[in-house]
Formats: C-alpha cells, sequence, structure tokens
C-alpha cells in the first residue's frame, strides 16, 4: 500500500518536470523582468509554450489523482489493480508531458485518458473496499 504514497510524490514531481523546458527557454530568451514573468509567454518558442500548457494541466491531474490515492491508501485497498493503476497515473503523466511538449496530440490524448481511468480505478475500489 505504499506505492500510493510513493506514486503522489512522484507524480507530485512530474508537476515540474515541463517547467525546466520553460525555465530553459526564458533564460534562452532574454529574461526581461522578474516582475511580470507571465509577459514572456508570448515570446516563449511553441515548445516551451505548450511545456507551459503540460505544467498547468498537471496541476489539475495531480489533484484528482492525490486524492484517488490517498482515499486508496486510507481504506486499505490493497490489489495488483490498484497498484497497477497508481503506476499507470505516474507513467501516463510522464508521457503526457513529453507527447505534449512534442505536439502529438493523439498519444497525449491517450495518456491524458489513461491517467484519468487510473484515477477513477482508485476511487472506484476505494468504494468497494468500503462497502464490503
Amino acid at each position: 500500500m505504499i506505492i500510493f504514497l510513493y506514486s503522489i510524490a512522484a507524480a507530485a514531481v512530474l508537476i515540474y518536470v515541463p517547467f525546466l523546458l520553460v525555465a530553459y527557454a526564458r533564460v534562452r530568451i532574454g529574461y526581461e523582468s522578474f516582475s511580470t514573468p507571465r509577459a514572456l509567454f508570448d515570446k516563449l518558442p511553441p515548445y516551451a509554450q505548450r511545456a507551459t500548457w503540460a505544467h498547468q494541466n498537471t496541476f489539475e491531474a495531480f489533484m484528482v489523482f492525490a486524492a484517488a490515492a490517498l482515499m486508496a491508501y486510507v481504506t486499505g485497498v490493497n490489489s495488483f489493480t490498484a497498484q497497477l493503476a497508481a503506476i499507470a497515473f505516474v507513467v501516463a503523466r510522464l508521457l503526457y508531458s513529453i507527447f505534449y511538449i512534442l505536439n502529438i496530440p493523439l498519444l497525449r490524448s491517450l495518456m491524458f485518458a489513461i491517467g484519468i481511468f487510473s484515477s477513477g480505478t482508485l476511487f472506484f475500489l476505494s468504494i468497494i473496499q468500503t462497502s464490503s
């Protein structure tokens, strides 16, 4: 069951992976002012703009997953399916960011769906666990 906590930690780290490319792009184009970081967005190359969107979307997906994984942990879900769902979420979200940055929409959407399905699976298994 510790896999749920590790997967939450890994998913939290993944939030910032796309932002590393954004930071790199900001340095390359010359960061003019720390007081207006959002004004720089339009000057970023397309890959860095997509990295920004991947970064923002990962925050949203993380909140749902963290709740689902914590729910599975607290309710004592201990199945291979739940562990697989937790690992699948982390892998899918890593690939989601990569496919987003590389501008491969079909694979990005597939990874998004796998992530949502993984979170839903953890919620479902938690509810089943508490009702048995």
